[in-house]
């Protein structure tokens, strides 16, 4: 998929909670998450701490699509919403875990930096491990125009403004 597919998808999501009605069945619609193994055969993954007697080599997590929605809430609509991110990608080998997910914003643009970590000098079995990973953003966003660059590369989405209403 290239990267303006990956725009378009991305955009066609806008940000919006939707009722069951009108959820799709697709996965690429990102309305439900997965725990452990989705159908697609990617293994949903948590951060965990790194073990302090290993040395790691960090670099950052190889995405395969990125989709955003706001976060399931049981709290009342307000004037802001969570959001949570779904990250696609794959660890190169059987060493490699998720390392960290720090995030920052200015305005309307939203900086994550999700990296993973291997052992340094392991021999791990060459094994594409295909990975999801769910992101919580740490700021409720109004409705409005959004940029989520992740290590690097732009999303742009956008808040509707039912999305506050709708929410639940």
């Amino acid at each position: 998929m290239n990267r303006l597919t990956l725009l378009l998808c991305a955009g066609a999501v806008l940000v919006g909670c939707s009722s069951s009605e009108t959820v799709a069945s697709g996965d690429e619609e990102y309305g439900h998450r997965y725990e452990g193994v989705a159908p697609d055969g990617r293994e949903t993954m948590l951060l965990a701490p790194p073990d302090t007697t290993e040395a790691y080599l960090t670099t950052p997590a190889v995405l395969d699509s990125v989709a955003v929605r706001p976060a399931r809430s049981e709290a009342p609509p307000q004037d802001v919403v969570p959001v949570e991110v779904l990250f696609k990608g794959a660890l190169p080998d059987a060493c490699s875990e998720l390392n960290a997910a720090t995030q920052s914003r200015t305005a309307n643009l939203i900086d994550v930096t999700l990296t993973m970590r291997r052992p340094r000098g392991a021999v791990c079995a060459q094994v594409v491990r295909p990975f999801r990973f769910y992101l919580l953003l740490d700021d409720a966003l109004a409705p409005g125009a959004y940029t989520l660059k992740v290590n690097g590369t732009a999303y742009p989405f956008r808040i509707r403004e039912g999305a506050l209403a709708d929410q639940g």
